[in-house]
């Protein structure tokens, strides 16, 4: 054999281990300095720290994970971890692998029509949450991810440039959500989803964190495929008293969950994120009306201010969220005898207002204050514990519309004569739908030169003194507890006669409480019969004679009433035998 060739050989064969050696190394250093990348990505996004290599490995292996709470889409947040979101397609994606959870497991009924609500208006067709499902092996092929290390709580704002829809339907509920999971405290971030851009109020928003919130169009910035380690996905509906017309004509909710005790908490919180110090008494009781500065004007508002002062003898100012930071609002509305306003979104922040306090609500012409009430409900709702006045402008004479404006601005040019004639000389704005009716926005635009005798007379039918903030006691309902020691006894006389003796103790509570008044009401039913007897007592005994029958078997349920109608629990049947 030739020397020479075998050497050639031998030595193109260790070049060739060399250079594979090499070329392995090489793609070794890049998927290290491409994990050096995406591990400062992640860190971009927060001071965690993240094992890159080892938190790819877990998504590998274990997929994405989901646990809910709730039964229907629309009372369901989602925890999830590994839930990753491709900003190329703007689809969720979740892994499956051996080690993947998905509670509940709802198949193709997660379509019908969604898995859950980002927002908290109920079942609105553009805030639905879904996602795409992949098999956790096809991360092979495609972009490496980005690890988002912080607790992220996601969801989507209604509408962010209106007052009202940011309270009623954003912050509140973000902030009882995070109350409701104990790892959504202050080092969690917020990502939006729904595709608006930060709006006039997004300071607001950022109150809630201690960490810059996110939105949809910023997390392209970020990478091609994000992967939150650890997410919780929609928000709690509990606090929201009103629905807006999607569906029904707008009105408070069918069923309010929400007191003015919660909605005071939450703006002890705000108060306190913006410095404002909640006085217990201010030395000057005074007056705020609301000004509106680009639509739904008062015409007279100079006048009016002077004459609610004179009237009341307290000095009034305005307040106009084009002229005043939000904190200097809130810091005169919580300690406010009155607020005055026009019918609008600024009104929301009479949650600000002090116990005691007065919330006056003017109405342009034509609209009915009965149909739109979502301030009324938050003024009335138990523990709010503010008075509420509705003032209406009956004159057409003191209206002043704009009909050739564009038609999300009120106009009407756009409409057919006739139509337009019927709109102009109708006296009250039909019940309607949500959103673009043109006969409201007709009237919710228009500006309004206020009767001031009118309305003072209005005032004084509910305040009747001076107006102020006053110390109150807390407010809440305490219901009953169950009755205890629940007792019968039977007696027969002959074959036709009985009675049935009925004791018991008082619930355990009642004795740590004043109550006004104390009732107990008690059913007897006989066995097998569909009827019952009812019974309104003041006392822990009773003897029943009539409708007992003897050798009968009768269920006797007994509870506690306070105060005529706060119904406490029933206790156990009683079973007793004549």
């Amino acid at each position: 054999m030739n020397i020479a060739a075998v050497f050639n050989a031998l030595l193109v064969s260790v070049l060739a281990a060399v250079l594979w050696k090499y070329f392995k190394l090489r793609e070794h250093v890049f998927t290290v300095e491409e994990e050096l990348v995406l591990m400062r990505q992640s860190q971009e996004l927060s001071q965690v720290q993240i094992d890159y290599h080892a938190a790819l490995q877990a998504l590998v292996e274990d997929g994405t994970r989901m646990v809910c709470t709730g039964r229907m889409h629309t009372d369901r947040i989602c925890r999830f971890e590994s839930l990753c979101y491709s900003t190329e397609a703007e689809e969720f994606v979740y892994f499956h692998s051996n080690s993947s959870v998905m509670l509940p497991n709802l198949g193709s009924r997660r379509f019908q029509p969604a898995l859950l609500d980002l927002s908290s208006v109920e079942d609105h067709n553009t805030q639905y949450f879904n996602f795409v499902e992949l098999p956790a092996t096809a991360l092979k092929f495609m972009p490496k991810p980005v690890f988002v290390p912080d607790v992220a709580l996601i969801a989507n704002r209604f509408n962010p440039d209106n007052l009202m829809h940011v309270f009623h339907d954003d912050l509140l509920p973000i902030y009882y959500t995070m109350q409701q999971f104990s790892d959504l405290d202050l080092e969690a971030r917020l990502f939006f989803m729904e595709g608006w851009s930060e709006g006039v109020h997004f300071d607001l928003y950022k109150l809630l964190s201690n960490k810059q919130p996110l939105l949809k169009e910023q997390l392209k910035t970020l990478g091609r495929l994000l992967c939150f380690t650890k997410s919780y996905v929609g928000l709690s509906k509990i606090t929201t008293w009103y629905q807006y017309g999607f569906v029904q004509p707008q009105g408070p909710k069918a069923n309010i969950l929400v007191s003015g005790n919660e909605i005071r908490q939450f703006t002890k919180f705000m108060m306190e994120k913006l410095n404002v110090s909640l006085e217990e008494s201010s030395s000057e009781e005074y007056i705020v009306v609301f000004s509106r500065t680009i639509n739904r004007l008062i015409l007279n508002e100079a006048e009016l201010i002077l004459a609610l002062a004179q009237e009341f003898q307290m000095k009034t100012i305005t307040v106009s969220l084009e002229e005043h930071s939000f904190s200097d609002i809130v810091r005169l509305l919580s300690n406010a005898s009155m607020l005055v306003s026009m019918h609008g979104a600024q009104l929301v922040m009479s949650l600000f207002l002090p116990r005691g306090a007065t919330v006056v609500e003017l109405f342009p012409y034509a609209i009915n204050p009965e149909h739109y009430t979502p301030y009324k409900t938050l003024a009335t709702l138990p523990g709010m514990d503010l008075q509420y006045i509705a003032w209406q402008n009956t004159d057409r004479e003191d209206t002043v519309t704009y009909p050739d404006r564009p038609w999300d601005q009120g106009g009407i040019a756009h409409l057919d004569k006739a139509e337009q004639e019927r709109i102009i000389k109708s006296t009250e704005v039909p019940r309607h739908l949500c959103c673009r009716n043109p006969e409201w926005l007709f009237r919710a635009y228009q500006d309004t030169k206020v009767n001031i005798p009118s309305l003072i007379h209005v005032i004084r039918q509910t305040v009747k003194s001076k107006p102020g903030p006053k110390k109150q006691k807390w407010s809440g309902s305490i219901y009953p507890g169950k009755v205890r020691d629940a007792k019968c006894q039977a007696s027969v006389q002959g074959t036709s006669e009985a009675k049935l003796a009925v004791s018991w103790q008082i619930p355990w509570n009642l004795k740590y409480l004043k109550v006004r008044e104390v009732k107990y009401e008690v059913w007897i039913q006989e066995q097998g019969e569909n009827t019952y007897m009812p019974y309104i007592l003041s006392h822990q005994n009773h003897t029943f004679s009539e409708n007992i029958k003897p050798f009968t078997i009768y269920l006797v349920w007994i509870r506690c009433i306070f105060n005529k109608n706060l119904l406490g629990p029933f206790a156990d049947v009683l079973l007793c035998s004549t």
